[in-house]
């Protein structure tokens, strides 16, 4: 995810930002605010003439930050990074941490205790992938901003 370069308007002409990053420092409240910083970005997004954001998109959003987070947050020392991106018609959710270990996604099972995390990003995700960075690694999930389309 390359950031917009200079001179460039951000907002692609429409004033409401199209990306933002934030640090998290894994306090108490972390997982929580990365939740609510998700629903205000998205609640802004709504408002730009041509980008519909469906409540499904917002509350699957939501969720998919809250588990994201909380595994960089578990599994990796030091900072965690939040970036949030329109992309054409979807929502790109970046986490980034200093942990170089890749995750690997479990295989389903209904009789495992926790651990799901990267199994519900995955059912609820158009797309992830996990980048490895110079320092640490980036896991992405997409998700489309409206309903349509989606398979009832």
């Amino acid at each position: 995810m390359e950031p917009v370069p200079p001179g460039e308007d951000p907002t692609g002409g429409g004033g409401i930002p199209l990306e933002t990053t934030v640090a998290l420092d894994g306090k108490d409240g972390c997982i929580a605010r990365a939740r609510h910083l998700t629903g205000d970005f998205l609640t802004r997004v709504r408002h730009r003439p041509g980008l519909p954001v469906s409540a499904r998109t917002m509350d699957l959003s939501q969720l998919v930050v809250s588990e994201l987070v909380t595994n960089a947050l578990r599994y990796a020392p030091g900072p965690v990074l939040l970036q949030l991106r329109i992309t054409g018609d979807a929502v790109e959710i970046a986490v980034w941490d200093t942990h170089p270990v890749l995750p690997v996604p479990r295989a389903p099972d209904p009789t495992r205790v926790g651990q799901h995390g990267l199994e519900i990003v995955r059912a609820v995700a158009s797309a992830f992938d996990v980048v490895p960075e110079p320092v640490g690694k980036r896991v992405v999930a997409r998700l489309g901003l409206s309903d349509l389309g989606r398979p009832e």
